[in-house]
């Protein structure tokens, strides 16, 4: 039974890192510090910051993937990522926090 609660989190883990690929990176950069044109552009934070990781909970995070971010005068800072069920959108927020240095 262990086996395969590890594979099953290998496997969420994996997709979570080509999840990343496809729909996070081209803002957030590969490994999550928004250096990107769009990063640099959006004043996106990085990822890797524990301070700033510190700063929202799981539950928003999977607020933020599902329903995306607008800023104070309703503008749109972040998409929501399309089409990700439940486990996907849980194994993107613990991709997100592996992400923490």
């Amino acid at each position: 039974m262990l086996f395969a609660v590890s594979a099953t989190s290998s496997l969420f883990a994996a997709n979570a890192a080509t999840l990343w690929k496809k729909d996070c990176a081209k803002c957030h950069g590969v490994d999550g510090r928004a250096d990107t044109e769009t990063g640099h552009k959006r004043l996106m934070n990085d990822l890797t910051d524990a301070l700033f990781q510190s700063k929202f909970t799981d539950a928003e995070a999977t607020q933020s993937i599902k329903s995306g971010l607008k800023d104070a005068k309703g503008k749109v800072i972040m998409e929501a990522v399309k089409g990700l069920n439940d486990d996907e959108i849980k194994a993107m927020v613990a991709y997100v926090r592996s992400l923490k240095k």
